[in-house]
């Protein structure tokens, strides 16, 4: 089992974080919020570089709410058909982008409960929305962070939501607002879900995980 690890140990992590990474990003390609929000929903298991690859002639075709609802769930099917559980996420975006239309002005609304009522939209949908989109220091739990925060004692829990307030608790304040992105790059790149790559990681030294590989 993972050792907890301490406030100050989870300070320096994000630290050494922010150094080699300032910026932190998305991996998910978009031009707008609309077309972030269409992203993350198509993202639920399924990879970025497949997601990317199926909205690059998509958001062509359709690159907001009004062309998208135009498009209509067969043909924005044929769009994303490479993409995991394709059908059910095609009517998720045709319905979606209808909600926007005539309840938000064809706007991505501000607010969780909004969000959360879009159809294929759940909590760690709206959380990248409301962090990546407008910026607000929450927390999307997905299954890297979820792995990470336990492996790695920086937050444990038994489900995403307790993780999800674990963090909140624990994360630094000033590095809220980029932690989500910063703890997906490193369970996607470093701390991955069969073997952890401690060998090169830069919060080796800090981390709980006690059975760490060379």
């Amino acid at each position: 089992m993972s050792k907890t690890m301490t406030r100050a140990a989870i300070a320096e992590a994000f630290q050494l974080w922010r150094a080699a990474n300032p910026e932190p990003k998305t991996e998910l390609e978009y031009a707008n919020g609309f077309q972030l929000l269409v992203a993350v929903v198509l993202s639920a298991q399924a990879t970025d570089k497949s997601v990317n690859l199926a909205t690059r002639t998509l958001f062509k075709a359709a690159p907001d709410p009004a062309a998208m609802a135009a498009l209509g769930e067969e043909q924005i099917a044929d769009y994303i058909k490479t993409i995991g559980l394709y059908r059910n996420k095609a009517k998720n975006v045709a319905q979606l982008s209808w909600m926007l239309l005539e309840k938000h002005q064809g706007e991505v609304p501000k607010d969780r409960a909004a969000l959360e009522a879009l159809p294929g939209v759940g909590r760690k949908t709206a959380n990248v929305v409301l962090n990546t989109l407008f910026r607000e220091p929450v927390m999307a739990v997905d299954t890297h962070i979820f792995r990470v925060a336990n492996r790695m004692g920086l937050a444990p829990g038994k489900d995403v939501v307790e993780v999800e307030k674990a963090l909140l608790r624990r994360v630094p304040k000033e590095y809220l607002l980029d932690a989500h992105h910063w703890l997906i790059l490193h369970g996607r790149y470093v701390c991955k879900a069969r073997k952890p790559d401690c060998g090169v990681c830069i919060v080796r030294d800090l981390c709980g995980f006690p059975d760490k590989t060379v």
